[in-house]
């Protein structure tokens, strides 16, 4: 099989649970690291699946990559080779195919959880849950790609994800969380963190709080939209 290929934007956001799931599951995957230089792939066709993670940056920054990585999502979809995005990906998802991102109505920090939309797409992905424990930590948010379905959402940022045609998803939320990434990224930018926990924004402490159940409960669900996502990698 092809590998997926996983693109990354900064170092300290890898790609976590995704990539245990599929070394578990004996997907071969390979690592594009741009933020150390790495060209973006001219033709998603040597590849079984692309899977984007997370990032610092706006979609709407000049930066080098973003033209490259929408002319590879489209051609992506283009062609059925199914795309997920965890939030920058999900962003670079909807901008590629036409959706506006912009900054979000309440930008999100930590534990907030999400809910899934009644419809047959959402239960496709996420079966009976009505609710999903997610990780946040973003300052822009997407509108919908023109033919997709959004599949979860919240108070604050109503699209939390979107599901286009039978195989490709963006998140705003992050999924592929670990205990290592959190911590990374917990001490990577403090400064952001409030001193007191709003509904949108928790503080380190809340964030660590029950963390490695949190993290077990959202591996548990990652692992479920893997194996969804994985049904339709090209073989």
């Amino acid at each position: 099989m092809l590998p997926v290929a996983v693109l990354r934007f900064s170092p300290t956001e890898g790609p976590g649970h995704f990539a245990d799931w599929m070394n578990a599951h004996d997907v071969p995957w390979r690592l594009i690291a741009l933020d150390a230089g790495d060209a973006v792939p001219a033709d998603p066709a040597g590849y079984s699946g692309i899977g984007m993670m997370g990032g610092p940056m706006s979609v709407n920054d000049a930066l080098p990559w973003i033209a490259p990585v929408g002319s590879l999502l489209r051609a992506a979809v283009a062609n059925d080779v199914p795309v997920i995005g965890h939030c920058l990906g999900g962003q670079l998802l909807a901008q590629a195919l036409g959706a506006r991102v912009v900054r979000a109505q309440q930008p999100e920090i930590g534990w907030v959880d999400v809910a899934v939309d009644h419809s047959e797409v959402a239960a496709d992905w996420f079966g009976d849950r009505s609710r999903l424990p997610v990780f946040q930590w973003h300052y822009d948010a997407f509108d919908l790609p023109q033919g997709a379905t959004r599949v979860l959402t919240n108070a604050f940022n109503p699209n939390q994800a979107y599901v286009l045609g039978d195989r490709h998803i963006g998140f705003q939320c992050h999924i592929e969380m670990t205990r290592d990434l959190v911590e990374t990224w917990l001490r990577a930018d403090p400064d952001e963190l409030p001193a007191t926990s709003t509904p949108a924004c928790q503080s380190a402490a809340d964030i660590r709080r029950d963390l490695d159940a949190r993290v077990a409960a959202l591996n548990r669900i990652a692992g479920a939209v893997y194996a969804r996502w994985t049904q339709k990698l090209h073989r």
